[in-house]
């Protein structure tokens, strides 16, 4: 399958809102959906390629971070930057229902509702930022303050720090 991506939610949105982005397709392993193994297939840097992951605080509910794919998300941050006393992971099997995309295809940009949403401080280093655009087995690269105002994102630490 050769030339452009299906247009995807995602990337109709930004193109409805005139953000522009580029997208790069890469080979699905159903058996290794991190990003890690996106970061390989594509040659990228792992610091430029961003994972979504959702949430659920106690008091706020539902909730998006966007951090880098090689990093791990601090609960205790993301606690605190959402209000919250606690936040966890939502189960893998809600992802659909939440967000209407599904484990390794979930983009910031077109879930279902417009959820809070965070995205790692160090984002905003880089010219340009890659995250799902809403399928398996396609990016989207943008500048990560379009992301940002299109997603009205706050841009917070969110990572674990490394131990050392």
């Amino acid at each position: 399958m050769a030339g452009r991506p299906v247009k995807t939610n995602a990337m109709r949105l930004l193109d409805a809102a005139g953000i522009s982005y580029e997208t790069m397709e890469y080979e699905v392993d159903e058996k290794d959906l991190s990003g890690a193994h996106v970061v390989a297939q594509l040659g990228l840097d792992p610091d430029t390629v961003f994972k979504t992951l959702v949430a659920r605080g106690e008091k706020n509910g539902i909730m998006v971070f966007c951090i880098p794919v090689c990093e791990e998300l601090d609960l205790k941050k993301a606690a605190s930057v959402s209000g919250d006393k606690r936040v966890e992971m939502i189960h893998v099997k809600e992802i659909q229902g939440i967000t209407g995309y599904i484990r390794g295809g979930c983009s910031p940009v077109g879930m279902k509702k417009k959820y809070p949403t965070y995205i790692e401080e160090t984002a905003v280093l880089f010219d340009k930022i890659a995250v799902s655009a809403g399928i398996r087995g396609c990016q989207m690269f943008l500048d990560p303050e379009d992301l940002i105002a299109f997603t009205d994102a706050r841009v917070c630490s969110l990572t674990k720090d490394a131990a050392g």
